[in-house]
């Protein structure tokens, strides 16, 4: 069974969640701030953080910050601001997902079964070469790692796959469409801001200079290229 950790200091809606999940057979955790979540994470095994913004103490764009130093699982934000700049922040900072209060149980449920199935189901690699080589750049599919001259990290899954995705077509150009709906697995609606923030973290983690970036490179007015020369 799946486990996923809901950190919301909401204790009535944490419960309700983790019914609405134990129906979806998702083992869930309850934690009600960002220290206990963490102290959660560090003795168990989660496959999916729902994690709520506005918590006193430590709110979730901090504790999403320190859950990122460590751990690349995946993170889907709830909260109860619609502007678009608390979502843009929450993506930049490393969220794989994101949702408004008030939100539809079956939304919430439908979006959660996809994060799980896409980050510890389908990314399991079975077959083939376990890594995939580039100048500078060792992609480890086993472990989900990167490997650069600046060291060995473990993005969290949504940069991992949009630049799994990139690297196995290298040379090709992707539109933003077929980017979202590979890495998103979703029907690309025109959200090019969820896509322009994974690529602007991993620019910063991969290229001496991400203002003129050598591995993913932009292809003006079409999407997104991994370069055919590395």
């Amino acid at each position: 069974m799946d486990r996923i950790l809901l950190v919301d200091d909401d204790l009535d809606l944490s419960a309700l969640l983790a019914r609405s999940a134990a129906e979806e057979n998702l083992a869930a955790d309850c934690c009600a701030s960002g220290r206990e979540a963490l102290a959660r994470l560090e003795q168990g095994d989660y496959q999916l953080v729902v994690l709520d913004v506005m918590m006193p103490g430590m709110d979730g764009f901090e504790t999403m910050a320190r859950i990122r130093a460590t751990s690349g699982v995946p993170i889907l934000m709830l909260t109860a601001r619609g502007d678009a700049e608390s979502k843009v922040r929450g993506l930049r900072a490393g969220a794989d997902d994101y949702l408004t209060k008030p939100f539809a149980m079956e939304e919430l449920l439908a979006r959660m079964q996809s994060l799980i199935r896409r980050y510890t189901r389908l990314n399991r690699q079975g077959e083939g070469t376990p890594r995939l080589e580039y100048q500078g750049l060792t992609v480890d599919l086993d472990a989900r790692t990167l490997t650069t001259q600046q060291g060995t990290f473990a993005p969290p899954p949504k940069e991992f796959d949009l630049l799994l995705y990139c690297a196995r077509h290298q040379g090709k150009i992707l539109t933003k469409a077929q980017i979202y709906e590979a890495v998103w697995g979703e029907p690309y609606v025109y959200d090019d801001g969820n896509i322009m923030a994974v690529i602007s973290r991993l620019r910063k983690k991969l290229e001496k200079d991400p203002a003129h970036p050598h591995y993913l490179q932009t292809v003006k007015g079409v999407g997104y290229r991994f370069n055919k020369d590395v």
